[in-house]
C-alpha cells in the first residue's frame, strides 16, 4: 500500500511537472529570465575573430526566415561581419530599438517590425528613425480539419465572426454558405493567435477593423489584443504555427512562409471585390500593388482593391537611426540594407515573401544610403 502511494504521488509530480513544461511553452518566460535557444547558446560558444564588425537586431518573427537567408548569405560574402538578429515579435523589437530601460545584452543596433512605428515611438526614440521597407507578405488563415479535403472558403463576415468569437463551429450555417455541397464537419472552432505584441497581429487585425464593424466597435487595429472566444495563445508566427499543426479544429492567423513550410492547409478569403482568392506570391503582390508608399515609408493595406487581390498584405520594416554615434557601425548597416534592397530581394520568393516593388524599393534605398555618422 505504502509503495502504491508513492507510485501514486511520483505520477502526481510528474503530471504537474508536465503541465507547468507545456504552460512554460505556450505562455513563454518572465522578459526578465529569457530561456536560452539553441542557437544562441551556439552564438555564445562561437569565436568572432577580432576585428570583426559585429550587427544585433531584433524584432518581427512574419519576415524571419528571408532574415535569416539574407544575414547568412552576406555573412559568407563579408567574413568579417557578423549579424545576429532574435526573432523576438514587432513589439519587443520596437522596445529593443527605443533602447530605453533595456538590458545591455539586449540593445541593438537595428529593429525590425511588420507594425513600422507609431509617432509616439518614434519620438521615444528621439526622432532619430528611419522605418525601411524590406520586405513584403500576406498572412493567411490556417487550419486543421482531418478528413476534409475540399477547399476551404471564408467570407469576409465569417472569418471576421470566427475570431470574434460569434462563430463557434465548423458546419455553422455562415461557413457552410460559401462552401455549398461540401460536408462540414460537426467540430468546434479553437482559434490559434498571437500571445506576443506582434506586427503580424497588427496586420490581420487592419483587415478586421476595415471588413467588420462589430470588430472595429470593440477591438480596432492593434498588436496585442484579448481576443474574445475559445482562443489558444503562442510566441511568433512559428509557435502559432506550431499550435495549429497540433490541435483539431484550429484555425489561426499566421505568415504564408510559415504555412507553407509545415504544409499547413489555408483558407481562400474573400477580398474587397467580393472574390475568393488563395494566398499566393502573384495575389499577395496584386494587393500590395495598390498601395503608394508617402515619403516617410509608412503605409498600411488593410483592405486592398481589385479583382486578384489577396485580402491580407503588409510590408515589414527595418529600424534604423538616422544617424549612429559609431561610424563603424552606419557604415556597416549601411553595406548590409543596400545589399539586402537589392541582392537580397531575390530570396524572397522561394521562401514565401514579395520582392519589393522597384518604386518601393528605391525609396527605401535612398533612406538607407541616407545614414550618417553621429557625433
Amino acid at each position: 500500500m505504502i509503495a502504491m502511494k508513492r507510485v501514486a504521488a511520483g505520477v502526481q509530480f510528474a503530471c504537474v511537472v508536465m503541465s507547468l513544461f507545456v504552460l512554460g511553452f505556450l505562455t513563454g518566460c518572465n522578459r526578465s529570465s529569457p530561456p536560452k535557444s539553441a542557437e544562441a547558446v551556439a552564438e555564445a560558444k562561437e569565436t568572432i575573430p577580432a576585428g570583426s564588425m559585429v550587427i544585433k537586431g531584433a524584432g518581427a518573427t512574419f519576415p524571419s526566415l528571408l532574415y535569416k537567408r539574407w544575414f547568412s548569405a552576406y555573412h559568407s560574402l563579408h567574413a568579417d561581419t557578423y549579424i545576429r538578429y532574435a526573432a523576438v515579435g514587432s513589439g519587443e523589437g520596437i522596445q529593443r530599438f527605443i533602447g530605453k530601460n533595456i538590458p545591455e545584452d539586449e540593445q541593438v543596433d537595428f529593429g525590425a517590425s511588420d507594425a513600422a512605428m507609431s509617432d509616439s515611438q518614434i519620438a521615444q526614440a528621439n526622432n532619430n528613425v528611419l522605418m525601411v521597407p524590406a520586405t513584403a507578405g500576406c498572412v493567411v488563415l490556417a487550419y486543421n480539419l482531418p478528413g476534409f479535403n475540399g477547399e476551404l472558403k471564408l467570407s469576409r463576415q465569417a472569418y471576421a465572426g470566427i475570431f470574434l468569437g460569434e462563430i463557434t463551429n465548423w458546419d455553422d450555417p455562415l461557413i457552410a454558405k460559401s462552401n455549398p455541397g461540401v460536408k462540414l464537419p460537426n467540430l468546434t472552432i479553437v482559434t490559434a493567435v498571437r500571445l506576443d505584441g506582434s506586427g503580424t497581429t497588427y496586420a490581420f487585425t487592419r483587415n478586421l477593423d476595415a471588413v467588420s464593424e462589430r470588430w472595429r466597435g470593440q477591438f480596432g487595429p492593434a498588436t496585442l489584443i484579448n481576443w474574445p472566444g475559445n482562443a489558444m495563445r503562442a510566441k511568433g508566427n512559428e509557435g502559432v504555427a506550431g499550435l495549429i499543426e497540433n490541435s483539431v479544429g484550429s484555425i489561426g492567423y499566421v505568415g504564408f512562409e510559415f504555412a507553407r513550410r509545415i504544409g499547413l492547409s489555408m483558407a481562400t478569403l474573400e477580398n474587397r471585390d467580393g472574390n475568393y482568392v488563395k494566398a499566393s506570391a502573384d495575389t499577395c503582390a496584386a494587393g500590395l500593388a495598390t498601395a503608394e508608399m508617402p515619403d516617410n515609408l509608412r503605409i498600411f493595406v488593410p483592405d486592398p482593391h481589385g479583382a486578384e487581390s489577396y485580402p491580407i498584405v503588409t510590408f515589414s520594416w527595418i529600424l534604423l537611426r538616422k544617424s549612429y554615434s559609431n561610424a563603424q557601425t552606419a557604415d556597416a548597416l549601411r553595406k548590409l540594407f543596400q545589399w539586402s534592397l537589392q541582392d537580397g530581394q531575390h530570396f524572397a520568393p522561394e521562401l514565401g515573401y514579395v520582392p519589393l516593388p522597384p518604386s518601393v524599393a528605391e525609396k527605401a534605398l535612398a533612406a538607407v544610403n541616407s545614414i550618417s555618422p553621429g557625433s
